[in-house]
């Protein structure tokens, strides 16, 4: 389900009523209703990727269901995260693996090679693989049971607020949520998910697709326009991939939210990160969660020789990078912000404190590297990447800044202006001025007001598709 279109805004409400309508002691009715909705919103994309949807639960499902019911534990474990995986690699790395072998044998002179796929990737089979290898290792090492009820947990991997692009919830947040007998409709926790909703919003139509007009225009076509030019472009894409992505996952929060669920918080203002390490902390929370528990401290973590450790975090991002996306620039993505934590971890920087003026240079020299970092991102050639950051550096040029009409940049300067304003506030003086949780009802609704006027009037409407939904 696109939050961002007529359709949310007009199906959203209906489903929600129609929840609560069943009474609260038939939880497992409720459940199968969310299920069927869940998967009825999966099938409505397209109906054949529900089958692999299907196939991923069942695998780890059952895996995990007889891990303790066999001698055989550690071959059972790795044929179901093998089977598990093989959608993924499938769909996600088919291409991009047959690409690079056909270049490789074309360096040899030769031209053999698979043939190519030319099917889409299953919307979210990153997030829903990756949040069932959480449940089966989980289950591995007897931090959690083995989940009985197989609707239950289809419900878990398939719930519909994130499977589009996550959060990647831990089976042990979410699966005793679904299986309470006490999920009563709560006011306040759905006012609370509504506000997540409405400043959501903001982020997507007003910052987001505000910024990509922009972004589309310039990126594309980078070597017509002057260094300072690109450098806009790349700023403006660093906070439209983090209005686009925060906003969504504000958006799931605040649906699951009305309906009583709590799921894992995603973002946490990562642009105020004073080192790429902090940044991590801060951004795509449940995916570096993941990947701490699953890749970086089965590794060895910490606890480890220096050597060791630096290795740990490097194959940690790489993994990260893969998981990203099949191509090479999400690889040197991955291992640019590995290489970054590793050199702060040599310098001894996270235990350095500068003061006020420092933490600010830090906060700065973070984000420039983060942003470049995203050039990589947004970029599909590692040679246009390069070529486009060279671009920026080439200070003989030209420094104009290319804007097209006055209404753009005023309307990109207002949205970024009230994202800016949000975060800071946040981060810095988070009991003061309250306003859509001020105390005072005509400052709260003035709020809402305001904020629904600002989508109205200054949103991008055409029901775009999330930036992460492509992964």
């Amino acid at each position: 389900m696109i939050y961002n279109s007529l359709q949310f805004l007009l199906l959203y409400p209906l489903l929600f009523l129609l929840y609560y309508a069943i009474p609260e002691r038939w939880h497992r009715a409720r459940n199968g209703y969310l299920l069927v909705v869940s998967y009825a919103l999966y099938i409505k994309w397209k109906p054949i990727y529900a089958l692999v949807l299907l196939f991923v639960t069942a695998t780890t499902y059952f895996g995990a269901l007889y891990l303790d019911r066999t001698r055989h534990r550690r071959l059972l474990l790795i044929g179901s995260l093998t089977a598990a995986l093989a959608p993924l690699l499938f769909f996600k790395y088919y291409n991009f693996v047959n690409d690079s072998l056909c270049l490789w044998l074309s360096t040899m002179g030769m031209s053999t090679g698979l043939p190519g796929l030319n099917w889409a990737i299953p919307i979210g089979i990153s997030f829903y693989t990756f949040q069932a290898l959480g449940y089966l290792f989980d289950v591995a090492q007897r931090k959690i049971a083995a989940e009985r009820d197989f609707m239950t947990y289809a419900l878990f991997i398939s719930f519909f607020p994130s499977i589009l692009s996550g959060p990647i919830n831990k089976a042990s947040l979410m699966l005793p949520q679904l299986k309470s007998t006490h999920r009563h409709f709560d006011y306040a926790k759905a006012v609370e998910g509504l506000k997540m909703l409405l400043w959501g919003m903001v982020m997507k139509v007003v910052v987001a697709d505000r910024c990509a007009i922009y972004v589309d225009t310039i990126v594309p076509r980078w070597e017509h326009f002057t260094g300072t030019t690109c450098f806009v472009a790349s700023i403006l894409y660093t906070i439209q991939i983090y209005a686009d992505f925060a906003g969504y996952s504000l958006m799931a929060i605040g649906v699951g939210k009305t309906l009583g669920f709590e799921l894992t918080e995603n973002f946490r203002r990562p642009y105020f990160a004073v080192s790429v390490t902090d940044f991590w902390r801060r951004w795509h929370i449940s995916l570096s969660v993941w990947l701490r528990d699953y890749i970086y401290i089965p590794l060895g973590g910490s606890r480890c020789s220096r050597l060791r450790n630096y290795w740990n975090i490097f194959v940690t991002f790489l993994v990260s990078g893969i998981w990203h996306g099949a191509n090479w620039t999400f690889i040197v993505w991955g291992i640019w912000h590995g290489l970054a934590q590793i050199v702060e971890k040599m310098l001894g920087q996270q235990r350095c404190e500068y003061g006020p003026f420092g933490k600010a240079v830090k906060i700065t020299i973070t984000f420039l590297l983060v942003n470049f970092a995203w050039v990589f991102f947004r970029v599909p050639t590692l040679s246009g990447a390069v070529g486009m950051i060279a671009h920026i550096f080439d200070f003989s040029q030209d420094m104009s800044v290319f804007y097209d009409e006055f209404e753009t940049p005023a309307l990109i300067a207002l949205g970024v202006l009230l994202l800016l304003l949000k975060e800071v506030r946040d981060e810095f003086f988070p009991q003061r001025l309250p306003l859509m949780n001020s105390r005072h009802t005509i400052v709260r609704w003035a709020t809402y007001v305001f904020l629904i006027f600002t989508i109205l009037l200054t949103g991008v409407f055409g029901a775009d598709q999330f930036i992460y939904a492509n992964f």
